[in-house]
């Protein structure tokens, strides 16, 4: 294994005395350095996230594999789940929509403009509409057409597999997926809802808001499970309306709000700052 220049840790466990102390002492005997570390005991569930970064700095532990065999003794004792990722890697990412493309757009942008931890491996599409833009980019354009669903879904898993991606992002992708496919895309298969769930969920949730005269309208970023819009919340967001705006203008803002809170979503489990906690999540947010 090459150099890590950087380094990133994750750990959940059943929260105990010491956990923190013994990760640092076993870093620090390793002769890494700590740049970032954030940790959260869940008192309702017994427990424990953690998120550490670090650097090398010596000669005699260099890879992850090195610092994977010295944290060894500390997963033992406190049978930890323990994770180590290279943090200068760029996880490699496959976006999928349908007609909306505001999304699709931010995410691009964002990624060519090197603001998004993320490689873009390709986008598919049950549409064709937004193969112009994606070309625009370089990019594979797969179009997945609806019909014969089992085959649909296969072809995009063969598409995602080929492409080496670790990441589904459903771009607004307006297609349920099966069952199946949510099982093997478990925590690896974000969505952008637009609407701030649990509230007016399934179709037209903006003018839903509206016959409601809410005062806020906003987006969710979850991982998608089998259980519809039911997903580990990720992120949420809103912004204010009023009583002289109508649906349509209810739809423009609500299209800002998804774009922020999806690439936040994306950018966040890229590096690695999302933690499952059953069906939530703990999120070590960062600025993005």
């Amino acid at each position: 294994m090459t150099t890590t220049p950087h380094c990133i840790l994750t750990i959940r466990c059943r929260d105990a005395v010491g956990i923190v102390a013994a990760v640092a002492s076993a870093l620090a005997s390793s002769e890494a350095f700590i740049t970032e570390s954030s940790h959260f005991g869940d008192e309702g569930t017994g427990l424990f996230f953690m998120r550490t970064v670090f650097r090398p700095t010596g000669t005699r532990f260099v890879t992850l594999e090195d610092f994977r065999v010295a944290l060894a003794p500390v997963v033992q004792r406190f049978e930890m789940q323990l994770q180590l990722f290279d943090a200068m890697r760029r996880m490699k990412v496959m976006l999928a929509v349908s007609k909306h493309g505001h999304c699709l757009n931010h995410l691009l942008h964002r990624w060519h403009s090197g603001e998004l931890p993320i490689e873009v491996v390709g986008v598919v599409s049950n549409h064709d509409e937004m193969r112009r833009l994606v070309d625009w980019y370089g990019l594979p354009y797969h179009h997945l057409p609806a019909g014969d669903k089992p085959a649909q879904e296969a072809r995009l898993l063969e598409h995602f597999s080929e492409a080496g991606a670790e990441l589904l992002v459903l771009a607004r992708y307006m297609q349920v997926l099966s069952d199946t496919l949510c099982q093997r895309l478990e925590g690896r298969c974000i969505n952008i809802h637009h609407s701030f769930l649990p509230s007016f969920k399934g179709a037209r949730p903006y003018h839903q808001a509206h016959e409601r005269g809410v005062k806020v309208v906003g987006a969710t970023a979850h991982y998608v499970t089998a259980d519809l819009d039911e997903g580990p919340l990720i992120e949420q967001d809103t912004v204010r309306v009023d009583h002289t705006l109508d649906a349509d203008a209810f739809v423009r803002l609500g299209k800002d709000v998804e774009n922020v809170v999806l690439a936040r979503a994306v950018h966040w489990h890229a590096e690695h700052r999302v933690l499952l906690n059953g069906r939530r999540t703990v999120v070590f947010r960062h600025g993005a």
